[in-house]
């Protein structure tokens, strides 16, 4: 392979045995990094392994589900021995247990928290531990979404996951920065498994299979593409190039590239000896008209060519 911007440098990925996280490994291994994928399943990390090593990548797979400090030493471990270092570290694992509030177990909440949470903390942790005791200037990036930005119905528990990485990610922006590490979050919006079943995508991802562009409607308007629209910010935020940034919570999808920003005051009023309940009652909601914040992210209605088959 020819020189690349990755060229030398050594990436692990969890939860890339397909989806997403398959996609950023793919595009990181081909701009010439060795890559560690992760998986929990043994045959889909070995296909995933191929995939790259038959293009002339480097790749070996570490099988193991994420969540605890067993797993994340694993995968550090495992990226030292198969290629001597450690550079990048992309948290991208993640499940799903989508219901709504009443109907969620403390088993839903507790494994959603426990992958995309605690893995990012713990893998995070461990690869920060290596660049520190060895001092490598990594790259650790985090995979957020607009659900944990604007919240969504039936997830409370991914909300509260996502949310709280890009939290963790400002935080270890700041705690990093004297060894030279960079933290980020990556806030995707692209056709994966769970959006094939989303009637409101049907366009788009019927036209991504078919191996046809997407309708620029969901490309531009919506921001919504393909994982490899997505992996292009990934592959840049391990770079070299993109030494300077850290700390940011950063959105792709289709066409369009957003920077999010920190939860800001957008009113501030002042009454002399604190605000009593009497004072609120009387002016509260005249204080708060017109700044109310939605929630739930505001979609525009589908062009009418673009709705799904009624079937």
């Amino acid at each position: 392979m020819t020189a690349t911007p990755l060229e030398g440098k050594v990436a692990i990925v969890t939860g890339s045995g397909q989806g997403l996280g398959l996609a950023y490994a793919q595009t990181l291994a081909r701009y010439g990094a060795a890559v560690v994928i992760n998986d929990v399943n043994q045959e889909t990390a070995d296909a995933a392994v191929e995939s790259i090593t038959s293009q002339g990548g480097k790749a070996v797979a570490v099988v193991a589900p994420v969540g605890d400090t067993e797993a994340a030493t694993a995968l550090v471990q495992g990226a030292v021995e198969a290629f001597g270092h450690l550079d990048i570290l992309v948290n991208n694992a993640g499940v799903l247990r989508d219901k709504s509030l009443l109907k969620m177990t403390d088993e839903d909440f507790d494994v959603v928290i426990k992958v995309h949470l605690r893995g990012t903390f713990t893998c995070s942790r461990e690869a920060y531990r290596y660049f520190k005791e060895n001092g490598v200037a990594g790259r650790i990036i985090a995979i957020g979404s607009p659900t944990g930005q604007y919240g969504n119905f039936g997830q409370t528990n991914y909300a509260a996951a996502k949310a709280g990485i890009v939290g963790m990610i400002r935080t270890f922006a700041l705690e990093m920065k004297k060894a030279g590490v960079t933290a980020n979050a990556v806030i995707p919006v692209a056709a994966t498994a769970m959006t094939k079943t989303v009637p409101f995508f049907q366009k788009a991802v019927e036209a991504d299979e078919r191996g046809e562009a997407m309708p620029a409607f969901f490309r531009h308007e919506l921001g919504f593409g393909t994982a490899e629209d997505v992996a292009g910010l990934i592959t840049w935020l391990a770079s070299d190039d993109a030494a300077d940034v850290s700390g940011q919570a950063i959105g792709a999808g289709g066409d369009r590239l957003q920077l999010f920003s920190h939860p800001t005051p957008l009113v501030t009023e002042y009454r002399e000896g604190g605000w009593t309940y009497e004072a609120l009652a009387e002016q509260a909601k005249g204080l708060f008209e017109g700044n109310w914040q939605t929630v739930g992210e505001m979609i525009p209605e589908l062009p009418a060519d673009m709705r799904p088959e009624q079937r």
